[in-house]
């Protein structure tokens, strides 16, 4: 028989607005933003300098030297993160294979591609970095965290945009409960540089906006793109009866999941996100009435936006829910989103608050959603819904309990 009664014992964070959850909690409670001009690279021929970068993480203060030349940004956030989320797990595995790396990853490690393309270009192939041929590539954030911890259980990559953070938790979720001691799992993601820029920049649904408490506006009349951002989560899932016999810190339950696809534009057939929604419900075993608070996609695109608002109003009624998007104070993280939506949901149960979506003056009054605004909001309940949906129709759905 399945375990499903599978917690999260670790967490590791790298925000823009944080290094650390209670560092990336209290920025949420009081409203400080990561969002601001770019300082990686010079943004003029952007349409927009605005981005959510990450600062003050120097890899040579947590990472060994040797590992540097070999990795991607991206991979240093992440090596970081899960560091943190496995030592704070306090988890002792008898064998390598009792814990297993599942991640997501939407876009790889596009600064060490394009730094080593340039090499290319100028220099010749013999300039090249032997690295080169993984340190570009989506799983490589699975395969350098399991040779660091040398960790030899199940291993995987989801590669479905932003709703892939959710989707290798509910993979790592599975092999908890079908045995597996512990699983690291999330999601990260860093594509400030020029080349990932402009692979964000023609996809179209990118901010134009230069103030940053104007950019990034879901759900607003004023919405019109989102801000890219960088960063995540790492998470380490273990057996919940396990992980309290042990005397670990629980965090919560991942207690539902559920995934649907879009069918294709044009074809006349309605969106699937709810099915993702009323999927994780009836896997956690709960009703509409048991959620406390959903923290949104948020994609400040008004189609995106009015779909979202339209189907939670079908599940939990117009305005039948508290709904927040703290994301407007990162940009939005791709793969590294829903990972973080799920630690942000897990404290969010755990203090009784919800947070405020920043910036958002202007709810658009015909869409139906009760959007956290101004102040955090106190909420009671012990469940929380995380959506997440990914460019090409991916949407995924994750129910957390207390």
């Amino acid at each position: 028989m399945l375990d499903t009664d599978v917690v999260v014992t670790g967490v590791g964070v790298v925000a823009p607005v944080g290094l650390t959850p209670e560092e990336y909690w209290a920025a949420l409670l009081s409203g400080r933003s990561g969002i601001r001009p770019l300082r990686r690279f010079d943004p003029a021929r952007l349409p927009s300098p605005l981005a959510g970068e990450v600062e003050g993480f120097e890899p040579r203060d947590h990472l060994p030297a040797r590992i540097l030349p070999q990795t991607d940004l991206m991979t240093q956030y992440a090596l970081y993160a899960a560091d943190r989320a496995i030592a704070e797990s306090g988890f002792e595995p008898a064998s390598p294979l009792d814990v297993g790396v599942i991640t997501a990853s939407a876009s790889g490690g596009f600064d060490f591609g394009q730094r080593e393309l340039q090499h290319l270009w100028h220099d010749g192939p013999d300039h090249v970095s032997a690295f080169m041929s993984f340190a570009w590539f989506y799983a490589v954030n699975t395969g350098q965290i399991s040779i660091r911890h040398d960790l030899r259980g199940p291993v995987g990559v989801m590669v479905t945009e932003q709703a892939g953070g959710l989707d290798a938790i509910a993979h790592a979720r599975r092999k908890v409960a079908r045995g597996t001691p512990m699983m690291v799992t999330g999601g990260m993601d860093s594509s400030l540089c020029p080349y990932g820029m402009a692979a964000l920049t023609r996809w179209g649904r990118l901010s134009t906006a230069g103030d940053p408490a104007a950019a990034y506006l879901p759900f607003d009349r004023r919405a019109g793109g989102h801000v890219p951002g960088e960063g995540g989560a790492i998470l380490t899932l273990e057996q919940g009866g396990a992980a309290r016999a042990r005397g670990a810190r629980v965090y919560g339950r991942i207690a539902g999941y559920g995934a649907s696809f879009d069918p294709p534009p044009g074809s006349g057939r309605p969106p699937a996100l709810i099915r993702a929604v009323e999927a994780a419900l009836a896997d956690a075993g709960i009703a509409p009435a048991d959620v406390a608070l959903v923290i949104a996609d948020a994609a400040a695109d008004p189609g995106l936006d009015a779909e979202e608002a339209r189907t939670l109003a079908a599940v939990f009624g117009p305005r039948g829910v508290p709904v927040t998007a703290p994301k407007t104070l990162t940009g939005r993280l791709y793969s590294g989103a829903a990972p973080l939506d799920v630690v942000t949901a897990l404290l969010a149960l755990r203090e009784g608050v919800a947070p405020a979506t920043a910036n958002v003056r202007d709810v658009d009054p015909e869409l139906p959603v009760d959007l956290v605004l101004g102040d955090p909001r106190p909420i009671t309940g012990d469940a929380a819904l995380v959506v997440a949906r990914g460019a090409g129709g991916f949407n995924s759905a994750m129910v957390v309990r207390r």
